[in-house]
């Protein structure tokens, strides 16, 4: 028996975890498993045994360049939640 729930996620809350990356808009797989409510590392082992079901595009792995990226991106979003 499975114990999912539905759960109604804003769209401001999934808007605000996809970010820009090979100018492609993405989410970050800690993200995405927060969202389902499971860890990352279930979320990946889900992907990988199930990889057949995924377009080939579907993950990649960032560069050091992208992830400085993303991190700058996070923390400019965090600070103008901050602002009046």
């Amino acid at each position: 028996m499975s114990s999912l729930k539905n759960v109604t996620i804003s769209d401001e809350v999934v808007m605000s975890k996809i970010y820009v990356i090979r100018d492609q808009k993405v989410m970050v797989d800690r993200d995405l498993a927060e969202l389902y409510g499971v860890e990352t590392k279930v979320l990946k082992q889900a992907v990988r045994c199930n990889i057949t079901r995924f377009p080939e595009d579907f993950m990649f792995e960032m560069t050091k360049e992208e992830l400085d990226s993303l991190r700058s991106q996070f923390v400019t979003s965090k600070l103008c939640a901050l602002l009046p």
